[in-house]
């Protein structure tokens, strides 16, 4: 293949260091890096280890020196109170300065910690920008996350600081806050010194003075009308910028450190590069903060780049209705859109029609990206139909912070596979290894691992915990890093990623991808959704399970409905996959991010014991999956 794509994946394979050398160029440093990678240092090796600079100066300061400081940075838009401001460079400059003093004030240096526990809401944001101003690392935590969680983490970064919302919003109900806030605070064994709280109008919180609780709004603008500067403090490429646990630990959460210096880098290239954005251009990444996606390219990835970036409150479906993406993609000429698989397939089940997108002018959109979890083809033919642009799977982890796989339509967009995210990124040599880490033929299903190092922007280490990060992610494929993803690779050099390496089912010898079986549910006509687990046999060693959510205004009978399904996987996969049972239910158990909870679905239906995950957006959807298995019905 002689391609634009396949010169430049080209070039980083022949001199990985002259590429993101090159790539370094495009960031603005106090000292620019003489040493592109030194092997030598951390866990496998750091990226520009002799540079400095800082994140903040160029997300905001060098746009306001270049002569953008009125180009709209932020728009901020929330279809839970109906709000909308849009901040220009200069704004948000002038906002994270403020927030910067007075976190100074509150005595945070560089290298302190920071805990952020926030919506979806202007001031999160700057308060991300004004820990990376002064060097603070800060930790944001999901707004509404458990107090247990919320204290593992402020105990785990030692937070010196706690900055939080008086509450969340959410269809129909106002999630308290500071109520979660003070729980955590009494289960954690480290203090934060000082909360600073925002108040929000739908519920305000009493704050205790004699517990440093402070009120955001009332110090911000004290420092806002003393046109207080603050400058940006240099800080070495390899200083952490932040932690982000991952969601869904158990015990000892594991924090994600990324560095300062190769986060810029790559970032900067993936805007250009896989989204194919400029200054001046609208990016809108309909996620949140709470979640890498909201670090990488709703805050970082589009100010780095002098891109607009539009901050999100509210849901794909139900503020109010399976039409909102769509008003916010018209009302500000949104140009790429970037959102997870498990909204379109909301926004699908609720108008499978398609009707609320005739209604809005939709022509400033230029392509759809969707990452989070896997991208079923039946959704993704779907979109295609109804936009006409590209629509595009990529994959990529918390750990790594931007695409390992993609379709980059910036350097060169490349023919669409179903199923595929498409080819590995400059950076990542994507390889399928057996369980003893020997590569494998191209089309065999196995582990994916990425051949060591991992390029700039992945995360360095665990927090305070390098020899957990070796264990988890180095050393069970000596000189890879471990995705505990599971897929295979085709002969044209397409990745196919098809469940997590513990999505795997095992019926009797053969090895099932859950991804595989879901995508041929999701092929039924009434079928919006789908999750598939592997359920423990006596005989088989375990065989698929299928959970089924139906299109509304679908009424018809649900044996039949399971009937066909059991039919399809029967035609299409063949015997050999056991599935003989499609359950039918109103909702699946997903996080607040859309990742579906099969784990803890299949310990349901295993009769194990399992604990409500941290994560889970409706504790009711695991009721549902029990009363199902319940009245289960096989088919023959």
């Amino acid at each position: 293949m002689s391609s634009r794509y396949a010169d430049v994946y080209g070039q980083w394979k022949s001199d990985p260091d002259a590429f993101w050398a090159k790539a370094a160029e495009d960031i603005d440093w106090y000292q620019k890096p003489r040493c592109v990678f030194d092997p030598d240092q951390g866990a496998y090796g750091r990226w520009f280890a002799d540079g400095v600079g800082n994140t903040c100066f160029n997300c905001v300061d060098r746009h306001v020196a270049a002569g953008r400081g009125q180009d709209p940075a932020i728009i901020f838009d929330s279809a839970m109170t109906s709000v909308s401001q849009t901040y220009s460079f200069d704004d948000v400059l002038q906002e994270v300065t403020a927030v910067a003093a007075v976190l100074k004030n509150l005595g945070v240096e560089k290298g302190d910690r920071v805990v952020i526990y926030m919506p979806m809401i202007a001031e999160a944001v700057f308060s991300m920008l004004a820990c990376a101003r002064i060097g603070a690392i800060h930790s944001v935590v999901f707004g509404g996350f458990a107090a247990q969680e919320l204290a593992s983490r402020v105990d785990s970064a030692r937070a010196k600081v706690v900055i939080a919302a008086s509450c969340g919003l959410e269809p129909g109900k106002v999630v308290a806050y500071k109520p979660l806030l003070d729980a955590a605070i009494d289960l954690a064994g480290s203090k934060p010194s000082y909360c600073l709280i925002v108040q929000r109008a739908q519920l305000r919180a009493d704050l205790k003075t004699d517990r440093g609780e402070l009120d955001f709004a009332n110090l911000v603008g004290k420092e806002r009308e003393k046109k207080t500067e603050i400058a940006c403090v240099p800080v070495a490429a390899t200083d952490p910028l932040y932690i982000l646990y991952t969601s869904g630990t158990t015990g000892k959460p594991k924090g994600v450190v990324r560095d300062n210096g190769g986060h810029m880098v790559a970032l900067q290239w993936s805007m250009r590069n896989i989204y194919g954005l400029r200054p001046g251009d609208t990016f809108w990444t309909a996620s949140d903060i709470g979640w890498v996606v909201g670090h990488s390219y709703i805050v970082y990835g589009p100010l780095l780049a002098g891109v607009t970036t539009v901050l999100f409150e509210g849901k794909p479906v139900g503020t109010p209705d399976a039409g909102t993406f769509w008003r916010v993609v018209e009302r500000y000429r949104v140009n790429v859109l970037f959102t997870a698989p498990t909204a379109f397939r909301a926004i699908r089940r609720d108008d499978p029609d398609g009707i609320f997108v005739t209604q809005r002018d939709l022509s400033s959109l230029r392509t759809l990206f969707l990452a989070g979890e896997r991208a079923d083809p039946e959704t993704l033919r779907w979109a295609e139909a109804l936009f006409r642009i590209p629509v595009i799977d990529h994959w990529w982890q918390t750990e790594t912070g931007w695409a390992i796989v993609a379709n980059p339509v910036g350097l060169q967009p490349l023919g669409v596979k179903h199923g595929s995210p498409t080819v590995p990124m400059p950076g990542f040599g994507v390889e399928v290894l057996d369980d003893a880490g020997k590569p494998i033929k191209h089309g065999l299903l196995g582990n994916l691992a990425i051949r060591l190092p991992l390029p700039p922007g992945c995360l360095v280490t665990f927090w305070e915990a390098d020899e957990r990060f070796r264990e988890t992610c180095l050393n069970e494929f000596p000189g890879y890093y471990k995705t505990a993803d599971a897929g295979l690779i085709d002969e044209d050099g397409y990745v196919f990623v098809m469940a997590r390496t513990d999505d795997i089912i095992n019926c009797a010898g053969h090895r099932l991808s859950t991804g595989a079986l879901e995508e041929v549910c999701a092929a039924h006509p009434d079928v919006a959704e789908c999750a598939v687990v592997g359920a423990a046999d006596a005989i088989k060693g375990q065989v698929p399970y299928g959970f089924l959510v139906l299109k509304h205004g679908v009424n018809r009978d649900e044996t039949a409905i399971s009937q066909e399904v059991v039919d399809l996987v029967r035609q299409r996969i063949g015997p050999v996959a056991a599935f003989r049972t499609a359950l039918i239910v109103p909702k699946l158990p997903k996080t607040r991010s859309g990742k579906i909870l099969r784990g803890t679905i299949q310990k349901i239906v295993d009769g194990e014991t399992w604990t409500m995950p941290a994560t889970i957006d409706d504790p009711a959807t695991l009721d549902m999956i029990i009363a199902a298995l319940e009245e289960r019905i096989y088919v023959s």
